[in-house]
């Protein structure tokens, strides 16, 4: 870990400043033996962050859930095992807003109201809507407050209530199964095969830098893609390359793209 290396990642002001508070927090909690905890941090902020503070002993990435994609980075001293990640030591809190079921509030209305009730994006992790009910997770300081104050989304009202981790509610997220032939597994053909657009157009979407792959931006069409690798095109959503499934007997690859609607 070399606090200087974050001129070497960062690419923005506001890059320098988020890595610099999470080595701050993160050596902190390791010189002085006790848990520590970043905010919430983005895919492409985690991906700085390990390649400021690589992959030290006690460690984690948490965010309430497995698979959640806003996590912590929380540092655990060698007396704590990482099952209290789960318990009420945990700096990752879920809450429950539960609403006339009529309402179809989604994500954006409940972020947006969480702004409006002046809590900062990077202490709100992911956000989970379900028909009536909305789990999301919040650090730990900030839960009282919004226990407390947090009462509508829009003209809906909210009745909020914390849950233990382990109830939280994550609904499955709606996907379309494509299945398509390409033939190479880069950039530029599954973003073609996965929002059926031309291979032209997908290089477009890249140069211009509108891709991302697992949250980091890439302008590379012909960057190889891995199974799972999730990629999202501003402007065209989201998907993943959910099987690399082998050659056909034309020699191209048979893989299976699942696009989130």
């Amino acid at each position: 870990m070399d606090r200087s290396n974050i001129e070497k990642i960062a690419q923005t002001g506001e890059d320098r400043m988020l890595l610099a508070k999470v080595w701050d927090k993160i050596n902190g909690g390791m010189r002085r033996n006790i848990m520590a905890s970043s905010c919430f941090l983005a895919p492409r902020e985690l991906e700085m962050a390990r390649l400021l503070l690589g992959e030290p002993e006690g460690l984690y990435r948490f965010g309430g859930y497995p698979l959640a994609e806003r996590q912590m980075l929380i540092y655990l001293p060698d007396y704590l095992e990482e099952e209290c990640l789960m318990t009420d030591e945990s700096p990752v809190v879920c809450l429950r807003a539960s609403f006339f079921e009529g309402d179809p509030l989604t994500h954006r209305d409940f972020l947006g109201a969480l702004m409006g009730a002046g809590v900062a994006r990077e202490t709100v992790g992911d956000i989970c809507v379900d028909h009536g009910s909305c789990d999301f997770f919040v650090s730990a300081e900030i839960a009282p407050y919004l226990l407390n104050s947090f009462a509508s989304a829009g003209r809906t009202h909210l009745h909020l209530t914390q849950i233990p981790l382990a109830q939280a509610h994550i609904p499955l997220p709606e996907v379309k199964v494509l299945h398509d032939t390409l033939a190479s597994v880069r950039l530029d053909a599954v973003i073609s095969a996965g929002y059926r657009i031309s291979r032209s157009a997908a290089c477009d979407y890249i140069r211009s830098g509108r891709a991302f792959i697992n949250g980091i931006p890439c302008t590379k069409s012909d960057k190889a893609i891995a199974e799972d690798d999730k990629i999202s095109v501003r402007g065209l959503g989201k998907i993943k390359l959910a099987l690399i499934n082998g050659q056909t007997k034309k020699g191209r690859i048979s893989v299976e793209i699942h696009r989130y609607l």
